[in-house]
């Protein structure tokens, strides 16, 4: 459930309380203003203890993707070393969206028990684990218990990552928010463009060059050790307000965004809900199934096993540019589905090079369809712009992403037969191109200026 707090899309935040500000940091006020007392001491800490928290936010990012993307540049390796079939690799690129959808919604729950830095520190411990297990699990069953083992932790932290950005930096949620993002799309980018001939130089074995970043993601431990075992000392400043999109329940929303009890939104009412949820879902299939199998596209298409990973990681990263230019110039249109046209043809037209000339015009498709995957951060700030208050984005997010999330599984898995029964990619290519029409249509659906309040008011 990645969801990034954004400046633009007019969400109302609302004032927290003393109760409210303990339900999402886990200490108590007291103990947080007694902390930031005007002892010399309490500001020196509150001095670094934002720097530890902006390492700790960039290094996190950094180890939200690799997980994923590693693995599909070394997924022939994989799938030879197990035994695995065609549908079972299909299987094992379902599993990401499958934790997203099942592990994120614990995230709100988790940090307002235990704080949302120790629900993070403990996600990159078990993204650690699992990397470091999964290569060496044995059996195919083991390397995806492992593999759902670092995804549990891939997803708690998604949830997680703009509650912490919101909290410790109020003033600076837009400047860290991109800081988050292009760490994220970089450490996508870089384990696809550097997994397969970092395997090479480590003696050729695909166990090395998937545990190796394991050491990545223990680094990502390391600064928050001390937030976790300072939580008193080192609480976060009050912010003036909140807006934390994560919740799945009325109750939740309101214990995150700090609103006052309301009636509970029957988001279900509303049809642009259901097509946000519907557009979010499609991105996240086309999202997923390009990182799992479009370096195994190109391999087969006779493209070296390194190339097919820099083309995998070109078209990461084409999200890092744009993940800053398309989010303002949506908040600047009354109706976001030209945008969501313009990604959508872009995603034809690589879908279309793939089928006719894979490995002629390779790296043309493979920007083609980095452009095309940008639909993730419109997705995200139209969530924020259907919504009038907190807790409207608060249900609308929880709703668009559990649901889409659970639309997108069987994408990669339906991939997977059809490659393996078709003995080509001609007809998974083909289904990938068709699923971009619905997802175009529900996009300029979604895009509406209209708010899912009035909607399920009526």
């Amino acid at each position: 459930m990645d969801l990034m707090v954004n400046e633009g899309t007019g969400t109302v935040a609302s004032t927290k309380t003393d109760r409210d500000t303990s339900a999402i940091t886990g200490t108590s006020a007291t103990t947080a203003t007694s902390a930031g007392g005007g002892t010399s001491g309490g500001t020196a800490t509150r001095a670094w203890v934002p720097r530890l928290v902006a390492v700790g936010i960039v290094l996190s990012a950094l180890n939200l993707r690799p997980a994923i993307t590693s693995l599909g540049a070394l997924l022939e390796e994989v799938r030879d070393g197990l035994g695995m079939s065609g549908s079972l690799a299909g299987v094992l690129t379902s599993v990401p969206p499958l934790c997203f959808a099942v592990f994120g919604v614990m995230a709100p729950r988790l940090a307002r028990r235990f704080g949302p830095a120790a629900v993070v520190c403990a996600g990159m411990v078990a993204i650690t684990a699992g990397l470091l297990v999964r290569p060496y699990a044995g059996s195919t069953a083991g390397f995806v218990a492992a593999s759902a083992l670092a995804l549990m932790g891939i997803a708690v932290s998604n949830v997680l990552m703009p509650v912490i950005v919101k909290r410790w930096f109020p003033d600076r949620v837009g400047s860290m928010t991109g800081l988050y993002s292009m760490a994220l799309a970089l450490g996508t980018s870089t384990a696809a463009a550097v997994t397969v001939p970092m395997t090479k130089a480590l003696g050729g074995s695909w166990q090395t060059g998937l545990a190796v970043w394991a050491g990545l993601a223990a680094a990502a431990v390391l600064p928050w050790l001390p937030l976790v075992r300072g939580r008193g000392a080192m609480a976060a400043p009050e912010p003036a307000s909140v807006s934390v999109p994560v919740s799945g329940s009325e109750r939740g929303a309101g214990a995150v965004t700090g609103e006052p009890h309301r009636p509970a939104l029957r988001i279900t009412r509303s049809r642009t809900a259901w097509a946000l949820a519907v557009f979010f879902g499609l991105q996240a299939t086309a999202a997923y199934i390009t990182m799992g199998w479009m370096a195994q596209i190109f391999r087969d298409a006779g493209v070296p096993a390194s190339t097919a990973g820099l083309l995998l990681a070109v078209t990461m990263v084409m999200g890092v540019p744009l993940a800053f230019v398309i989010p303002r110039l949506a908040t600047r249109l009354p109706h976001q589905g030209p945008i969501v046209l313009v990604l959508g043809t872009c995603g034809l037209a690589g879908y279309a090079g793939l089928y006719l000339a894979p490995a002629g015009g390779a790296w043309a498709w493979a920007v083609l369809l980095g452009v095309a995957n940008c639909a993730f951060p419109l997705a995200l700030t139209m969530v924020g712009m259907r919504a009038r208050t907190g807790v409207g984005v608060a249900q609308l997010s929880a709703f668009a992403q559990s649901t889409g999330y659970l639309i997108s599984i069987p994408g990669p898995l339906l991939v997977g037969v059809l490659y393996q029964h078709s003995g080509g990619w001609g007809l998974p290519i083909a289904l990938m191109a068709a699923l971009m029409i619905p997802q175009m249509a529900v996009g300029v659906l979604a895009g509406r200026d209209r708010t899912v309040e009035d909607e399920a008011a009526r």
